[in-house]
């Protein structure tokens, strides 16, 4: 599971539950990126900070795992990279990529995507009030595709960061261990 996760939060960490659970997975690897590709604006804090704040959010479930393989490289996270870089470091291992519906339709854009779906599958995330266009993808990749139902939760990294800025509380929208984060580091404010 890619993504900035500035900050991660609970609909990343339920996401990914349901992912594990719906699909039998072994473990789900959090791996932050460095720089996402199809995303304007940069991370509004440092990849440490972020990677840190993935591995507090994480720490109490045995089958997850944070990963610093996009930081480390720096520059323009690719997936196709990653994932070429994870198939040489665990040959063994079979993946699946989990998305959100609103990456799904993104899909065509990303970088060398008919060799990336080749490598692995998705596992697309779908929310209701972002409808995955599942017809107008192309044939190879509606066949990578595995759609499940994402519980209805509308929270964002996005909301989060303008609820710190304006003082406002983010309790209960991400791990206590990210809110005390935030706070001591003073993360996010204007």
């Amino acid at each position: 599971m890619g993504g900035t996760f500035d900050p991660i939060h609970l609909g990343h960490l339920i996401a990914a539950e349901t992912a594990r659970q719906q699909c039998g997975l072994h473990e789900v690897w959090f791996i932050p990126s460095c720089g996402p590709p199809l995303k304007s604006d940069e991370p509004g804090v440092s990849s440490q900070r972020r990677f840190e704040m993935v591995c507090g959010a994480i720490e109490s479930n045995a089958a997850f795992r944070a990963l610093d393989i996009e930081l480390l490289r720096g520059g323009v996270s690719y997936s196709y990279d990653t994932v070429t870089e994870l198939q040489r470091r665990y040959p063994r291992n079979s993946f699946s990529y989990i998305i959100g519906s609103d990456r799904i339709n993104d899909l065509p854009q990303w970088y060398k995507i008919e060799q990336l779906a080749k490598y692995i599958t998705f596992i697309g995330l779908e929310r209701p009030s972002d409808p995955i266009l599942i017809e107008m993808l192309p044939s190879y990749l509606k066949e990578r595709i595995t759609l499940i139902q994402m519980p209805a939760i509308d929270i964002s990294s996005t909301a989060i960061r303008g609820k710190v800025s304006e003082g406002q509380s983010v309790q209960y929208l991400v791990p206590d261990s990210v809110l005390s984060y935030i706070r001591r580091y003073s993360l996010y404010e204007s």
